[in-house]
């Protein structure tokens, strides 16, 4: 049995990126805890938040019962949410970008220390697209595992560009209309969508269980339109556009990408 931690930026991102991953590590008898790094509150406010209930509260629940889908445990930072690329929330204090690396990592290191992983999995180097809070994971991820007493291997969740890049092609040829997404368009941060799949070494085939990583995803319901927008998607679409997961693990260097289980 492996233990596997996986870090994440806010609640519901451990659904749309690494879900399949989880469900099949719990599944094979791996121990799986998700940390997330911030409280997420500066997400959407649900209409239906009760009074008194806070959007943390809120998604504080959410988060418990997406790990029930997955069997993950889960474990907080207890930053705030930083907000997009941009805004003031950036800097504000209490927030995760705003926090030193050292410091951050420190709570990090602590978790690995409690729960002893043998594989840490943080984000590229660019948090996928960019975001303040993905992109600091990447930095807190490294420096929590140089902290850490142990030795776990190192690796990072990211987005295949060039799989995305068949899927539009594809999605176009069937006379779908995709607007003018183009997964190598620089987003905010001046990086396209994810990694080059020249740069990957690992791809898990999550497809057994992408009915687990759309109740996860479902999960978070009160994010209407990013996970809504997710759920909208039919089911044989969902499944080949989401049911694979990829994965960087800096020290195989230039070893081509295996389609293999990576844990």
């Amino acid at each position: 049995m492996s233990t596997i931690v996986f870090v994440h930026a806010h609640p519901d991102d451990e659904a749309s990126a690494t879900a399949c991953s989880m469900a099949m590590a719990t599944d094979r008898g791996d121990r799986v805890v998700v940390v997330y790094a911030t409280n997420g509150d500066h997400g959407q406010v649900p209409e239906d938040l009760a009074e008194g209930e806070t959007v943390v509260q809120r998604r504080r629940r959410e988060a418990a019962a997406s790990a029930a889908v997955t069997g993950a445990e889960v474990r907080w930072l207890d930053y705030a949410d930083s907000g997009m690329h941009g805004w003031v929330e950036n800097d504000a204090e209490g927030s995760f970008h705003a926090a030193s690396t050292d410091e951050a990592g420190g709570r990090l290191a602590a978790i690995l220390d409690e729960v002893g992983p043998d594989v840490v999995v943080g984000y590229d180097f660019h948090g996928n697209y960019g975001h303040p809070d993905h992109v600091k994971v990447h930095h807190v991820t490294r420096r929590a595992v140089a902290l850490h007493d142990g030795s776990p291997r190192y690796l990072e969740s990211t987005i295949n560009r060039d799989l995305m890049r068949r899927q539009r092609d594809q999605a176009i040829a069937l006379g779908v209309d995709v607007g003018d997404w183009d997964p190598d368009q620089p987003m905010t941060d001046g990086h396209a969508l994810g990694t080059p799949e020249s740069e990957l070494h690992w791809q898990v085939d999550g497809r057994a269980v992408i009915d687990r990583k759309r109740a996860a995803l479902a999960c978070h319901a009160s994010q209407t339109s990013d996970v809504g927008m997710m759920l909208q998607i039919p089911a044989d679409a969902f499944r080949e556009g989401w049911g694979w997961e990829h994965y960087r693990e800096p020290a195989l260097g230039d070893r081509p990408m295996r389609a293999a289980w990576p844990f």
